[in-house]
Parts: structure tokens; C-alpha cells; sequence
């Protein structure tokens, strides 16, 4: 029978540090609040159901919790008396009668589900608490785990270790996994018989094993185990989920030809055989089809780019840009909500908002779709194979015909029918010797300032 298990997720944690107006668990990882990264290393660990100790921001926090397929259930902590008393505060979630309790900590996004599987393991193996701890070259300021013949004897704090134990480079990081028929009895032993009056949930495993239980520690990387407490510390955790999602990414099929340049969002999806060239910004919902190339200093948030389709430098694709197969958008091009074509081409300069390009239409420099008129926005379609000349102004609600041709420095504010030639400009005027007559006068200006100074 598959067992089942509660996590009691911990979010309600001293957030002064951060210094910031928000809850530190809202901080984003990979554009993503980091309470979120948790609760899908939770989800992946095959545990749907969560217990969330809140404190500020409680309505935020538990909203971003909400992932799909995972049901939330949120305990206000109104007083901070230490881990074991947060716990506490999801006691009618733990009296429900699950096999397995996971404890988790809503500041440690870099989590997956590898080592909270082994914790429920230990449990299923029979222990009543399974601790996860981590191996470190630095372990100045963390409980040390003391196992004997396997089995987890306690968890000492630096401060009441002796020198030998100080030697200890396995540590506690705070999750732990406790036999759910058995946990609150256990959780309601823990006493506050300490300097700082709290009631600590490392005390659990001595006082299981006072009861006559088991008790057993698991390990997991240093790396996925790292807290976030202060903004320097949550640098160095985006920069570590970086580094891995550009290495799934790579091994996946990606190439990045400097990918400590590439910055990626929680969702970004790269198919193989896309190019990514140096300094590239994904935000969320981006999506890029095999065969594409991105080059360098472009920056894509919820658009589509299709297969074999070219994007840079210098661009910007906003929310809602689909981009066809075999398109290109050129050096500083900026779409937004628009559909370009397949083979169509966007290629320097230009500003395509709320349109509809056809297949293998050109859109010639300094194009601009003149979408908006500070209250509405109104829609340009241009059909395939049109030719838009450079320095165009289509002024929306407008529609060209297919295999139409605008002409260079026109304004387009009426529909151009399929296969017309649109002139929108002034007629050009050429006046002999003028620029003599305005250069001498401009000059007789200048002279007359310069006397005065």
C-alpha cells in the first residue's frame, strides 16, 4: 500500500535580513518565488498534500505555494518559539493521521526531490525520524549530525559540541521526515529547557530514541541544501540555479556559447539544436523550437519563437510575440503581441505591436506599427509576401493586402489593397542654390552670438 505523507512547510521565518518589504520566501529564484521551487521539488517527490506555517505575508506566501496538483492548507504562526513550536502550529493537519510527516523550509529553493524521497524511505524502512544533513568543508555554525553503527544518536549545536564533535563536517540542515502514527506525541515532548526559551525540532531525535524508536540521517548536496537569509545569499542561490538549469539545458541539446551570459526563467523551454549567443535574457513563458538562433543582447519574455527561426542582437520580444518557423527578427527590433509569419523578416530598427505579419512578407528599417492612441489599441495585418519600405508609419486599425508594396517614408492610414503600390509622403520639392542662402545665414547667427561672448 502506498503510504501517505503531509509536508509541513515552514515559511513563516525571520525575514529582517532581507531587508525588504516582502516575505523572504516571495524573493524570486529563476523569476519564481522561491516558496514555489519547494513546493515542486515536494510535488516531485510524490506528496500532494502540504501544511504551510505562514506568518507575514500570509495570503502572498500561500498563493504562491499553490502549484498544480498539490492541495495547501495554510497555519498562521502568531509567535516565533522555535522550529519545533512552528511545526505545532499545523497540528490539526498532523492529527489527520498520515504515515509520514516531511519537514520542510520555504528559503531553500534549490531543493529537489532526491533527497526528500530518501527521507521517506528511512521512514518506510522503519525509523521514526529520518534527518536530512549535508557534508561540508565549512561547518562553523551548523548542528552536527553524531551517528554511531548507522543509526543518528542526536543533533548537536556548535555552542554544546565538544572539540571531537566540532570535527564533524556532517550537518543538519533542518529537514527531517518523522513517522506521522508518532509525531505529535514526539513534537508535544519537546521542551523549552534552554537559554533562549525555545522549543527546538532537533530535540525529536533524542527524545524518539529515548522512547525506544529509530532514528537515521540521509545526505543530500551542500548546494541544494543553501538557505537564503540576506540578499547576497539569495545572489549566490540564483546564481547556482542558473548554473544548473544552463547545464540541463546544454546536456538536453543547447548550445550556449558563453552560458554564464545566459540568464533563464523557471519555465523557459529551449528545444536541441538552438544557439544561444552571449548576454541573452529569458523572463517567464518563453519558448524556443529546435534550429532557432538567439543572438547575443536580446531579451524574450512570453513569446513562442518557431523552429529555425533567427532573433538578434538587439531584440526584444514582449509578451504575446509568436514568431513562425524560418523568421527573423532583426538588431534592435521590438515585437509585441504579434503573429509574424513563416520566412517572414523584421530586420532592423522596427516596432511590430498588435499585428499579423504573412508568411515571407518583408518589413523594411524603421517600420513602426502605430498601435496605440493613448487610450485603445488597434491591430495592423499585413499579408504575405508584402514589402513594407523603410521608415513606414501603418497607422492601426489598417490592413495590407498580400504581395502589396509600401513605399519608403510613407504613412499608411487607410487599407492598401493585394497587389497595390501605397504612397503616403508629401511631395518632394527642390529648391536651387537654398542651401546656400540658409548655410550663410546660419553662419552670420553664429558669428553675431560669438561677438557678444
Amino acid at each position: 500500500m502506498e503510504r501517505t505523507c503531509l509536508a509541513v512547510v515552514l515559511a513563516a521565518g525571520d525575514s529582517t535580513r532581507m531587508k525588504s518589504s516582502m516575505s523572504k520566501v516571495l524573493h524570486p529564484v529563476g523569476r519564481r518565488p522561491m516558496i514555489a521551487h519547494v513546493m515542486e521539488a515536494i510535488a516531485r517527490a510524490d506528496i500532494s498534500t502540504a501544511a504551510l506555517v505562514v506568518g507575514r505575508d500570509a495570503d502572498g506566501v500561500t498563493a504562491a505555494a499553490r502549484i498544480d496538483g498539490m492541495k495547501v492548507d495554510a497555519y498562521l504562526q502568531t509567535e516565533r518559539l522555535g522550529t519545533g513550536h512552528a511545526v505545532l502550529a499545523a497540528r490539526e493537519a498532523i492529527a489527520a493521521g498520515y504515515d509520514d510527516i516531511l519537514i520542510a523550509y520555504g528559503d531553500v529553493p534549490l531543493i529537489t526531490e532526491a533527497p526528500l524521497r530518501a527521507a521517506r524511505q528511512g521512514l518506510a524502512d522503519g525509523n521514526d525520524v529520518v534527518v536530512i544533513g549535508f557534508h561540508t568543508e565549512r561547518p562553523t555554525g551548523y548542528g552536527r549530525l553524531l551517528v554511531k553503527d548507522g543509526e543518528l544518536i542526536a543533533i548537536r549545536e556548535e555552542k554544546d559540541a565538544t572539540d571531537a564533535e566540532r570535527r564533524v563536517n556532517w550537518c543538519n540542515s533542518g529537514l527531517m521526515a518523522i513517522n506521522g502514527r508518532k509525531a505529535l506525541d514526539l513534537l508535544d515532548r519537546i521542551g523549552n529547557d534552554n537559554a533562549k526559551g525555545e522549543y527546538y525540532l532537533t530535540d525529536v531525535v533524542q527524545i524518539a530514541r529515548s522512547l525506544g524508536g529509530q532514528a537515521v540521517a540521509v545526505d543530500a548536496s551542500e548546494t541544494e541544501l543553501t538557505g537564503c537569509n540576506n540578499r547576497a545569499e539569495l545572489a549566490v542561490i540564483e546564481r547556482l540555479w542558473q548554473e544548473r538549469r544552463r547545464h540541463e539545458l546544454m546536456i538536453s541539446g543547447v548550445t550556449m556559447i558563453a552560458p554564464e551570459t545566459v540568464f533563464l526563467a523557471y519555465d523557459t523551454v529551449i528545444g536541441q539544436d538552438v544557439v544561444i549567443e552571449p548576454n541573452v535574457f529569458f523572463g517567464p513563458g518563453a519558448v524556443v523550437e529546435s534550429g532557432a538562433v538567439i543572438h547575443s543582447f536580446s531579451h524574450i519574455e512570453r513569446s513562442r519563437i518557431g523552429a529555425g527561426a533567427e532573433i538578434g542582437p538587439f531584440a526584444r520580444l514582449r509578451p504575446g510575440a509568436e514568431l513562425a518557423a524560418n523568421s527573423k527578427v532583426g538588431n534592435f527590433c521590438e515585437v509585441k503581441n504579434s503573429k509574424v509569419g513563416e520566412g517572414a523578416k523584421v530586420n532592423h530598427l522596427t516596432y511590430i505591436g498588435d499585428a499579423t505579419i504573412g508568411a515571407h512578407a518583408n518589413i523594411g528599417a524603421g517600420t513602426i506599427t502605430c498601435n496605440y492612441d493613448g487610450v485603445n489599441k488597434f491591430e495592423t495585418h499585413i499579408g504575405a509576401g508584402s514589402f513594407i519600405g523603410s521608415n513606414s508609419s501603418l497607422v492601426a486599425p489598417v490592413s495590407i493586402g498580400e504581395n502589396a508594396y509600401v513605399a519608403s517614408g510613407s504613412v499608411i492610414t487607410a487599407d492598401v489593397p493585394a497587389e497595390a503600390l501605397a504612397l503616403g509622403r508629401a511631395r518632394q520639392e527642390v529648391k536651387p542654390g537654398r542651401a546656400t542662402v540658409i548655410r550663410e545665414r546660419a553662419l552670420a547667427m553664429k558669428a553675431a552670438k560669438n561677438a557678444k561672448e
